[in-house]
């Protein structure tokens, strides 16, 4: 809209109905791609692993994290383990 009706940003946000801080805004998140493979290459190798041991694995390799990025990657991902076991106690991988 700036360059195609040669306005000013202020009009132009006025007239769409945006707030400028929003027009401006740079997201600062950082990519979390690398986190996201570290945690399929575990539940890969770890099929029983829940969320809080992977947690637990990747402080240890020295991961910053907190749990609850961990739960909602792991969940984006698609690795929810079963809650109840099999009747006769065996413990087979559920993960695909």
């Amino acid at each position: 809209m700036l360059e195609a009706f040669q306005v000013s940003e202020r009009r132009a946000c006025k007239v769409a109905k945006v707030y400028r801080s929003l027009f401006r805004y740079q997201s600062q998140a950082d990519d979390q791609a690398f986190l996201r493979k570290r945690i399929r290459e575990i539940a890969a190798t770890r099929v029983r692993y829940g969320y809080k041991r992977i947690h637990v694995l990747l402080r240890r390799e020295g991961w910053l994290i907190n749990a609850k990025r961990v739960y909602r990657l792991y969940c984006e991902e698609g690795l929810h383990l079963r809650n109840k076991r099999p009747r006769r106690h065996v413990s087979a991988a559920h993960r695909q």
